[in-house]
Protein backbone atom coordinates (compact mmCIF):
# COMPACT_ATOMS: atom_id res chain seq x y z
CA UNK A 1 0.00 0.00 0.00
CA UNK A 2 1.20 3.50 -0.77
CA UNK A 3 1.89 5.89 2.08
CA UNK A 4 -0.05 8.46 0.04
CA UNK A 5 -3.29 6.73 1.09
CA UNK A 6 -3.20 9.20 3.98
CA UNK A 7 -2.79 12.24 1.74
CA UNK A 8 -5.97 13.79 3.15
CA UNK A 9 -4.34 13.84 6.60
CA UNK A 10 -1.06 15.46 5.47
CA UNK A 11 0.00 18.70 3.84
CA UNK A 12 -1.88 18.87 0.49
CA UNK A 13 0.38 17.92 -2.43
CA UNK A 14 -0.79 17.39 -6.04
CA UNK A 15 -0.55 13.81 -7.28
CA UNK A 16 1.85 14.73 -10.08
CA UNK A 17 4.37 16.10 -7.54
CA UNK A 18 4.40 13.14 -5.17
CA UNK A 19 7.75 11.39 -4.71
CA UNK A 20 8.02 7.94 -3.20
CA UNK A 21 10.81 5.43 -2.57
CA UNK A 22 8.56 2.85 -0.95
CA UNK A 23 8.67 4.42 2.51
CA UNK A 24 6.27 3.49 5.28
CA UNK A 25 4.39 0.33 6.27
CA UNK A 26 7.33 -0.71 8.44
CA UNK A 27 6.89 -3.76 10.70
CA UNK A 28 5.49 -3.76 14.21
CA UNK A 29 6.92 -6.79 15.99
CA UNK A 30 6.45 -8.24 19.45
CA UNK A 31 9.46 -8.52 21.74
CA UNK A 32 10.43 -12.16 22.14
CA UNK A 33 13.06 -11.77 24.85
CA UNK A 34 13.66 -8.35 26.36
CA UNK A 35 10.00 -7.65 27.13
CA UNK A 36 9.32 -10.97 28.89
CA UNK A 37 12.57 -10.64 30.87
CA UNK A 38 11.40 -7.22 32.15
CA UNK A 39 7.89 -8.48 32.91
CA UNK A 40 6.43 -6.48 30.00
CA UNK A 41 3.78 -8.74 28.52
CA UNK A 42 2.98 -6.63 25.47
CA UNK A 43 6.17 -4.88 24.41
CA UNK A 44 6.44 -4.14 20.69
CA UNK A 45 9.00 -2.51 18.40
CA UNK A 46 8.16 -0.29 15.42
CA UNK A 47 11.04 -1.02 13.03
CA UNK A 48 11.61 2.23 11.19
CA UNK A 49 15.04 1.20 9.91
CA UNK A 50 13.10 -0.64 7.20
CA UNK A 51 12.52 2.64 5.32
CA UNK A 52 14.32 3.35 2.04
CA UNK A 53 17.31 5.25 3.46
CA UNK A 54 17.31 3.33 6.75
CA UNK A 55 15.45 5.59 9.18
CA UNK A 56 12.08 7.13 10.02
CA UNK A 57 13.31 10.41 8.52
CA UNK A 58 12.14 9.16 5.12
CA UNK A 59 8.63 10.03 6.33
CA UNK A 60 9.80 13.62 6.57
CA UNK A 61 11.71 13.60 3.30
CA UNK A 62 9.00 12.13 1.07
CA UNK A 63 6.64 14.94 2.05
CA UNK A 64 9.22 17.72 2.19
CA UNK A 65 10.69 17.00 -1.23
CA UNK A 66 7.28 16.40 -2.82
CA UNK A 67 6.31 19.83 -1.48
CA UNK A 68 9.41 21.29 -3.15
CA UNK A 69 8.52 19.62 -6.46
CA UNK A 70 5.01 21.04 -6.26
CA UNK A 71 6.42 24.54 -5.80
CA UNK A 72 9.16 24.25 -8.41
CA UNK A 73 12.02 24.70 -5.92
CA UNK A 74 15.31 23.25 -7.20
CA UNK A 75 17.71 23.69 -4.27
CA UNK A 76 17.31 22.01 -0.88
CA UNK A 77 19.18 23.71 1.98
CA UNK A 78 19.28 21.40 4.99
CA UNK A 79 20.81 20.56 8.34
CA UNK A 80 21.36 17.12 9.76
CA UNK A 81 23.06 14.98 12.37
CA UNK A 82 22.85 12.13 9.88
CA UNK A 83 19.51 10.49 9.18
CA UNK A 84 17.65 13.58 7.97
CA UNK A 85 20.48 14.35 5.59
CA UNK A 86 20.56 10.83 4.20
CA UNK A 87 16.79 10.85 3.69
CA UNK A 88 16.73 14.28 2.03
CA UNK A 89 19.69 13.40 -0.17
CA UNK A 90 17.92 10.24 -1.37
CA UNK A 91 14.64 11.95 -2.19
CA UNK A 92 16.40 14.93 -3.77
CA UNK A 93 18.24 12.49 -6.03
CA UNK A 94 14.92 10.93 -7.03
CA UNK A 95 13.40 14.36 -7.70
CA UNK A 96 16.38 15.91 -9.50
CA UNK A 97 16.86 18.56 -6.79
CA UNK A 98 20.24 19.91 -5.66
CA UNK A 99 20.90 19.10 -1.99
CA UNK A 100 23.28 20.97 0.34
CA UNK A 101 23.52 19.90 3.98
CA UNK A 102 25.20 21.49 7.02
CA UNK A 103 26.25 18.60 9.25
CA UNK A 104 26.28 18.44 13.04
CA UNK A 105 29.80 18.31 14.46
CA UNK A 106 30.61 14.69 15.30
CA UNK A 107 28.07 12.98 13.02
CA UNK A 108 29.06 9.37 12.19
CA UNK A 109 31.10 8.93 9.04
CA UNK A 110 28.76 6.20 7.76
CA UNK A 111 25.89 8.66 7.54
CA UNK A 112 28.05 11.23 5.75
CA UNK A 113 29.12 8.62 3.19
CA UNK A 114 25.50 7.76 2.57
CA UNK A 115 24.61 11.40 1.89
CA UNK A 116 27.54 11.81 -0.50
CA UNK A 117 26.62 8.57 -2.28
CA UNK A 118 23.25 10.14 -3.13
CA UNK A 119 25.07 13.18 -4.55
CA UNK A 120 24.54 15.68 -1.73
CA UNK A 121 27.07 18.43 -1.06
CA UNK A 122 27.86 18.42 2.65
CA UNK A 123 30.05 20.16 5.23
CA UNK A 124 30.60 19.64 8.94
CA UNK A 125 30.09 22.80 10.99
CA UNK A 126 32.16 23.25 14.14
CA UNK A 127 30.13 23.18 17.40
CA UNK A 128 26.88 22.78 15.46
CA UNK A 129 24.55 20.57 17.49
CA UNK A 130 26.50 20.75 20.73
CA UNK A 131 26.67 24.49 21.41
CA UNK A 132 23.29 26.30 21.45
CA UNK A 133 24.72 29.63 20.25
CA UNK A 134 26.52 28.05 17.29
CA UNK A 135 23.46 25.96 16.49
CA UNK A 136 21.17 28.99 16.43
CA UNK A 137 23.63 30.91 14.25
CA UNK A 138 23.82 28.09 11.70
CA UNK A 139 20.04 27.77 11.51
CA UNK A 140 19.60 31.52 11.02
CA UNK A 141 22.13 31.57 8.17
CA UNK A 142 20.59 28.57 6.45
CA UNK A 143 17.11 30.02 6.84
CA UNK A 144 18.22 33.08 4.88
CA UNK A 145 19.66 30.86 2.13
CA UNK A 146 16.42 28.91 2.01
CA UNK A 147 14.43 32.07 1.34
CA UNK A 148 15.89 32.50 -2.16
CA UNK A 149 13.28 32.07 -4.92
CA UNK A 150 14.63 28.72 -6.15
CA UNK A 151 15.36 27.25 -2.71
CA UNK A 152 13.79 25.88 0.47
CA UNK A 153 15.31 25.08 3.83
CA UNK A 154 14.38 21.63 5.09
CA UNK A 155 14.95 20.81 8.77
CA UNK A 156 13.08 17.90 10.35
CA UNK A 157 11.23 20.11 12.82
CA UNK A 158 7.73 21.59 12.84
CA UNK A 159 9.05 25.09 13.60
CA UNK A 160 11.01 25.06 10.32
CA UNK A 161 9.35 22.57 7.96
CA UNK A 162 5.74 21.85 8.96
CA UNK A 163 4.84 20.50 5.51
CA UNK A 164 7.54 17.86 5.64
CA UNK A 165 6.82 16.98 9.26
CA UNK A 166 3.19 16.27 8.43
CA UNK A 167 4.49 13.11 6.78
CA UNK A 168 5.97 11.86 10.05
CA UNK A 169 2.45 11.69 11.46
CA UNK A 170 1.93 8.62 9.28
CA UNK A 171 3.70 6.64 12.02
CA UNK A 172 0.61 7.07 14.18
CA UNK A 173 -1.73 6.13 11.34
CA UNK A 174 0.20 2.92 10.70
CA UNK A 175 0.40 1.97 14.35
CA UNK A 176 -3.35 2.34 14.69
CA UNK A 177 -3.77 -0.09 11.78
CA UNK A 178 -1.15 -2.58 12.93
CA UNK A 179 -1.62 -2.78 16.67
CA UNK A 180 -3.47 -5.89 17.90
CA UNK A 181 -4.89 -3.88 20.82
CA UNK A 182 -5.02 -0.22 21.94
CA UNK A 183 -1.56 1.22 22.58
CA UNK A 184 -1.16 2.69 26.06
CA UNK A 185 2.40 3.99 25.80
CA UNK A 186 4.45 5.00 22.74
CA UNK A 187 8.09 5.62 23.65
CA UNK A 188 9.91 8.00 21.26
CA UNK A 189 13.53 9.16 21.24
CA UNK A 190 13.94 12.93 21.12
CA UNK A 191 16.64 15.24 19.88
CA UNK A 192 14.73 18.30 18.72
CA UNK A 193 11.41 16.71 19.68
CA UNK A 194 9.76 16.53 16.25
CA UNK A 195 8.98 12.81 16.41
CA UNK A 196 7.13 13.26 19.72
CA UNK A 197 5.11 16.13 18.26
CA UNK A 198 4.28 14.20 15.09
CA UNK A 199 3.20 11.08 16.98
CA UNK A 200 0.96 13.08 19.33
CA UNK A 201 -0.62 15.07 16.50
CA UNK A 202 -1.13 11.99 14.38
CA UNK A 203 -3.01 10.16 17.11
CA UNK A 204 -5.01 13.28 17.87
CA UNK A 205 -6.14 13.38 14.25
CA UNK A 206 -7.30 9.78 14.53
CA UNK A 207 -9.24 10.52 17.71
CA UNK A 208 -10.86 13.59 16.15
CA UNK A 209 -11.95 11.52 13.13
CA UNK A 210 -13.37 8.81 15.36
CA UNK A 211 -10.95 6.13 14.20
CA UNK A 212 -9.63 5.42 17.71
CA UNK A 213 -11.11 6.26 21.11
CA UNK A 214 -7.98 7.59 22.80
CA UNK A 215 -4.38 8.48 22.12
CA UNK A 216 -1.51 6.55 23.66
CA UNK A 217 0.64 8.37 26.17
CA UNK A 218 3.52 9.80 24.10
CA UNK A 219 6.65 9.22 26.19
CA UNK A 220 9.65 11.45 25.41
CA UNK A 221 13.03 9.78 25.99
CA UNK A 222 16.34 11.64 25.85
CA UNK A 223 19.94 10.94 26.84
CA UNK A 224 20.85 12.70 30.07
CA UNK A 225 23.40 14.77 28.14
CA UNK A 226 20.69 16.29 25.92
CA UNK A 227 17.97 17.16 28.43
CA UNK A 228 16.14 19.85 26.49
CA UNK A 229 12.65 18.34 26.80
CA UNK A 230 12.38 15.20 28.95
CA UNK A 231 13.42 16.77 32.26
CA UNK A 232 11.20 19.85 31.91
CA UNK A 233 8.27 17.67 30.77
CA UNK A 234 8.62 15.38 33.77
CA UNK A 235 9.03 18.32 36.15
CA UNK A 236 5.80 19.96 34.98
CA UNK A 237 7.46 22.86 33.19
CA UNK A 238 5.68 24.52 30.28
CA UNK A 239 8.77 25.15 28.18
CA UNK A 240 11.84 23.27 27.03
CA UNK A 241 15.38 24.50 27.68
CA UNK A 242 18.64 25.11 25.82
CA UNK A 243 21.57 23.07 27.14
CA UNK A 244 25.23 22.36 26.51
CA UNK A 245 24.96 18.96 24.88
CA UNK A 246 27.28 16.24 26.21
CA UNK A 247 25.66 13.02 24.99
CA UNK A 248 27.57 10.84 22.53
CA UNK A 249 24.37 9.35 21.08
CA UNK A 250 24.52 10.57 17.49
CA UNK A 251 21.28 11.89 16.06
CA UNK A 252 20.09 13.14 19.44
CA UNK A 253 22.68 15.88 19.86
CA UNK A 254 20.43 18.93 19.65
CA UNK A 255 21.50 21.62 22.09
CA UNK A 256 18.75 24.12 21.23
CA UNK A 257 15.02 23.84 21.86
CA UNK A 258 13.83 23.45 18.22
CA UNK A 259 10.46 21.64 18.65
CA UNK A 260 10.93 21.28 22.40
CA UNK A 261 8.17 23.67 23.46
CA UNK A 262 5.76 21.97 21.07
CA UNK A 263 6.77 18.54 22.35
CA UNK A 264 5.87 19.47 25.92
CA UNK A 265 2.63 21.07 24.73
CA UNK A 266 1.65 17.96 22.73
CA UNK A 267 2.90 15.12 24.95
CA UNK A 268 1.50 16.24 28.28
CA UNK A 269 -2.22 16.07 27.32
CA UNK A 270 -1.69 12.46 26.17
CA UNK A 271 -0.56 11.49 29.66
CA UNK A 272 3.04 11.06 28.57
CA UNK A 273 6.07 12.29 30.45
CA UNK A 274 9.84 12.60 30.06
CA UNK A 275 12.48 9.95 30.63
CA UNK A 276 16.24 10.47 30.85
CA UNK A 277 18.69 7.62 30.22
CA UNK A 278 22.47 7.41 30.38
CA UNK A 279 24.59 6.88 27.28
CA UNK A 280 25.97 3.71 28.88
CA UNK A 281 22.48 2.25 29.30
CA UNK A 282 21.71 3.08 25.66
CA UNK A 283 24.84 1.18 24.53
CA UNK A 284 23.73 -1.79 26.64
CA UNK A 285 20.20 -1.80 25.25
CA UNK A 286 21.47 -1.42 21.67
CA UNK A 287 23.58 -4.56 22.16
CA UNK A 288 20.67 -6.44 23.72
CA UNK A 289 18.40 -5.55 20.80
CA UNK A 290 20.92 -7.08 18.39
CA UNK A 291 21.76 -10.19 20.40
CA UNK A 292 18.42 -10.97 22.01
CA UNK A 293 15.91 -9.71 19.44
CA UNK A 294 17.80 -9.71 16.14
CA UNK A 295 17.12 -5.99 15.76
CA UNK A 296 20.18 -4.14 14.42
CA UNK A 297 19.83 -0.46 15.24
CA UNK A 298 22.02 2.56 15.81
CA UNK A 299 22.25 3.93 19.39
CA UNK A 300 19.47 6.52 18.86
CA UNK A 301 17.19 3.66 17.82
CA UNK A 302 17.71 1.99 21.21
CA UNK A 303 16.87 5.08 23.27
CA UNK A 304 13.10 4.52 23.32
CA UNK A 305 13.51 0.96 24.63
CA UNK A 306 16.00 2.18 27.23
CA UNK A 307 13.34 4.62 28.43
CA UNK A 308 10.65 1.93 28.49
CA UNK A 309 12.81 -0.49 30.49
CA UNK A 310 13.67 2.25 32.97
CA UNK A 311 10.02 3.24 33.26
CA UNK A 312 9.04 -0.38 33.90
CA UNK A 313 11.71 -0.72 36.59
CA UNK A 314 10.52 2.48 38.27
CA UNK A 315 6.86 1.46 38.16
CA UNK A 316 5.90 4.23 35.72
CA UNK A 317 3.97 1.89 33.38
CA UNK A 318 1.50 -0.94 33.77
CA UNK A 319 3.50 -4.02 32.77
CA UNK A 320 0.45 -5.62 31.17
CA UNK A 321 -0.25 -2.61 28.95
CA UNK A 322 0.47 -2.45 25.23
CA UNK A 323 3.79 -0.60 24.92
CA UNK A 324 5.47 0.35 21.63
CA UNK A 325 9.05 1.54 21.28
CA UNK A 326 10.25 3.37 18.18
CA UNK A 327 13.37 1.82 16.62
CA UNK A 328 14.29 4.76 14.46
CA UNK A 329 17.44 3.96 12.46
CA UNK A 330 19.67 1.20 11.13
CA UNK A 331 22.81 -0.08 12.84
CA UNK A 332 24.66 0.15 9.55
CA UNK A 333 24.76 3.94 9.94
CA UNK A 334 27.22 4.04 12.88
CA UNK A 335 30.40 1.94 12.58
CA UNK A 336 31.80 3.14 15.90
CA UNK A 337 28.70 1.94 17.72
CA UNK A 338 28.92 -1.45 16.00
CA UNK A 339 32.57 -1.75 17.04
CA UNK A 340 31.46 -1.08 20.62
CA UNK A 341 28.96 -3.94 20.43
CA UNK A 342 31.59 -6.29 19.01
CA UNK A 343 34.40 -5.44 21.41
CA UNK A 344 34.04 -8.85 23.09
CA UNK A 345 34.30 -10.90 19.90
CA UNK A 346 36.20 -11.15 16.65
CA UNK A 347 36.37 -13.12 13.41
CA UNK A 348 39.29 -15.61 13.42
CA UNK A 349 40.77 -17.12 10.28
CA UNK A 350 40.87 -20.92 10.48
CA UNK A 351 42.22 -23.77 8.43
CA UNK A 352 39.58 -26.13 7.04
CA UNK A 353 40.63 -28.96 9.37
CA UNK A 354 40.02 -26.73 12.41
CA UNK A 355 36.28 -26.29 11.68
CA UNK A 356 35.28 -29.36 13.70
CA UNK A 357 36.76 -27.79 16.85
CA UNK A 358 35.43 -24.25 16.18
Amino acid sequence: MSIWRWSDMMEPIPENARISLGEGDTPLIRSSSIGPAAGLKNLYFKLEHGNASGSYKDRFAFTAISHMVANGWKKCIATSSGNTGAALAAYCAAAGIECRIAIVDGAPLGKLKQMMAYGAKIARIRKFGTDPTATTQVLEKLERLGQRPDSAMQVSAFVYSPAGMSGVQTISFELAEQSPQPIYHLFCPAGGGGLCVAAARGFRQLVERGRISRSPAIECVQPEGNDTIAGPLRAGAKRAQDIDCTTKVSGLQVASVVDGHLAIEECRPTGGTGHLVTDEFVWEVQKRLAREEGVFTEPAGAVALAGALQAAKNGDVNKSAMIVCMVTGSGFKDDVAVDRINCDTDCPTLDADAIDEW
